[in-house]
């Protein structure tokens, strides 16, 4: 289990932080779709409480592993057509501010509806706005339309892993699972650098 990622394979770090805020940002959407359903009442109030703290952890979870890759090198992409990197880029430069505009939407909604943050009933966050009805109703959908964007998102992201496993039988996905690392013998890609 590598700290430091390689031609072969991404660090452990950089994987624990790709398939935990995979989960979480997963589970916790499925999670408010599902309590979006309830009848009002004080376990319906904990559970979105729950949902926002889960949000920002995710946020803590992203800004820890933007330091992380600061100073973790990355393994060198698969050789592809030009169109295919940029394409890559793109999905990922979406998904990161997706998961940045998510929890900070939600926080923003939380705020402007006028209810108390707090993080795991351990300590209350600040208000990013005042309270304010007609701001909270746009806010509210904007956390919710992000959510089924980022959907989207994850569909090309998803699809291209899959096309790099199946049809391009390189080591991309295999490099990103958690126990995964390149077929031995397989060549380093040209522009592999520190």
């Amino acid at each position: 289990m590598p700290l430091r990622s390689d031609h072969t394979r991404w660090s452990t770090p950089a994987k624990t932080f790709h398939w935990v805020m995979a989960l979480l940002i997963l589970g916790n959407g499925a999670f408010a779709l599902w309590m979006d359903g309830l009848k009002p009442s004080l376990q319906k109030i904990n559970m979105f409480a729950l949902h926002k703290s889960i949000g920002l952890t995710v946020l803590a979870l992203f800004l820890l592993r933007v330091l992380w890759r600061a100073i973790d090198r990355r393994p060198p992409h698969a050789p592809a057509p030009r169109w295919q990197a940029l394409a890559a880029s793109a999905v990922h430069g979406f998904l990161y501010l997706l998961i940045v505009a998510l929890p900070l939407t939600g926080w923003a909604f939380n705020s402007a509806h006028g209810y108390p943050l707090q993080y795991f009933k351990q300590f209350n966050l600040p208000a990013l706005v005042e309270k304010n009805d007609t701001l909270s109703q746009v806010l509210g959908n904007v956390h919710e339309y992000l959510f089924w964007f980022l959907l989207l998102v994850l569909v090309p992201h998803i699809a291209g892993a899959l096309k790099h496993h199946v049809v391009d039988r390189d080591d991309t996905l295999r490099r990103m699972l958690p126990f995964g690392r390149a077929k031995q013998g397989s060549p380093t890609p040209p522009g592999d650098t520190p």
